[in-house]
């Protein structure tokens, strides 16, 4: 996650912060998650203070 580097936060860090399982948290990182859960959304955007936008990229499926 590229605002993880840009602010040299852990993911060790923001899991312990945000109270995340970590697996679930590197799924996301990932681009592995089933669905999109808007509770942690909205938890990560008040973390960062930023957008939904910096947290989403819509691609095309392959």
């Amino acid at each position: 996650m590229e605002l993880l580097q840009e602010r040299g936060i852990s993911k060790t860090r923001i899991c312990k912060d945000l109270d995340l399982q970590r697996g679930n948290f590197n799924r996301y990182c990932r681009d592995e998650f089933q669905r999109l859960d808007a509770n942690l959304l909205v938890r990560l955007c008040d973390y960062f203070d930023c957008d939904i936008v910096d947290l989403l990229e819509i691609r095309e499926k392959d």
